[in-house]
């Protein structure tokens, strides 16, 4: 039997959508156009495929059974034809669309740029949110080109790669009258603390370091950005409990001081996810490449002063 080779990205679409308005965004068609692809597709294999649901469509048993093929074929054949084309940063001009959390946006993001515009002035960055959940973020789907953050139970389709660790410290106003270079735990469960809640895992990484530790906060404030502690610790004789790369950036405030956290509430990972049909893609790869030199080298830096 001859088959219609153009049909099997509006089937791979549809499996990672499950929603027909998203899948032809994606395939940059219209909707007619897709379904009228999938009502094809449902003929010449004899099975109705996706089944309309509330809030989507579910794949049918044979969908299921065929997604794993058909995405292998067509990522092989990816491969194949981005292995073969040469990259010259120098000339290349490309827009890739990122999702990285708070922390990554903050500590990273600002170093990468500038390897970029040393390297590669034609290659731009379009920052998203990292939302609540990898669906969110447009990662598993490949509309967003890469993730980065705390990778918690990732699909099949994505390739996750550890990037480096970090660790936390404390955050206080300059003339705190009470804390000089060190915090006790009596004096911090003492005081009141000013809480940071960004989206994702970063803050569930926090409470559960805490918790193993058995160290309390009374927390008098919660922002949504690191970048507000500054303001709220500088006011106020309140602490803050940051990753260390965070706390790098905000010392550079004289109103603030950055001090050891009072017991080793350990590491937490950030990793970095992609769709598995950029693996070869030439310029994904190399711009895969400098940020984990970027990454290699910030938290060296922050060992070092550790």
């Amino acid at each position: 039997m001859r088959y219609d080779l153009n049909l099997l990205p509006v089937f791979v679409a549809l499996m990672e959508e499950r929603n027909v308005t998203r899948a032809a965004e994606r395939l940059r068609i219209t909707q007619p156009a897709l379904s009228n692809a999938l009502n094809r597709l449902r003929e010449t294999l004899r099975d109705p495929l996706f089944i309309r649901e509330r809030y989507g469509m579910r794949p049918t048993q044979l969908a299921e059974e065929m997604a794993p093929m058909i995405g292998a074929a067509l990522a092989q054949f990816d491969d194949l034809i981005t292995g073969q084309q040469d990259f010259d940063p120098a000339k290349a001009t490309r827009c890739f669309t990122l999702a990285p959390n708070s922390y990554v946006e903050f500590v990273l993001m600002p170093s990468v740029v500038a390897r970029l515009r040393e390297r590669a002035k034609g290659i731009k960055l379009r920052l998203v949110p990292y939302g609540s959940d990898l669906a969110e973020t447009g990662v598993i789907s490949g509309t967003t080109e890469m993730v980065f953050g705390r990778i918690i139970d990732p699909p099949d389709n994505l390739v996750v790669q550890h990037l480096m660790d970090d660790g936390l410290a404390c955050v206080v106003r300059a003339g705190h009258p009470e804390i000089s270079d060190s915090i006790s735990r009596e004096q911090y469960e003492a005081m009141m603390h000013v809480n940071v809640l960004p989206p994702g895992r970063l803050r569930a990484g926090l409470f559960q370091a805490l918790g193993r530790q058995g160290l309390k906060r009374d927390v008098a404030v919660s922002v949504t950005h690191f970048l507000a502690v500054p303001e709220m610790i500088a006011v106020t004789d309140y602490c803050a409990t940051l990753p260390r790369l965070i706390c790098r950036g905000l010392a550079r405030d004289p109103r603030v001081k950055v001090v050891p956290a009072p017991v080793d509430l350990g590491t937490f990972p950030v990793e970095m996810a992609w769709h598995v049909r950029y693996r070869n893609d030439p310029a994904h790869r190399w711009l895969r490449t400098v940020i984990t030199e970027v990454a290699k080298t910030v938290s060296a830096d922050v060992a070092l002063k550790a």
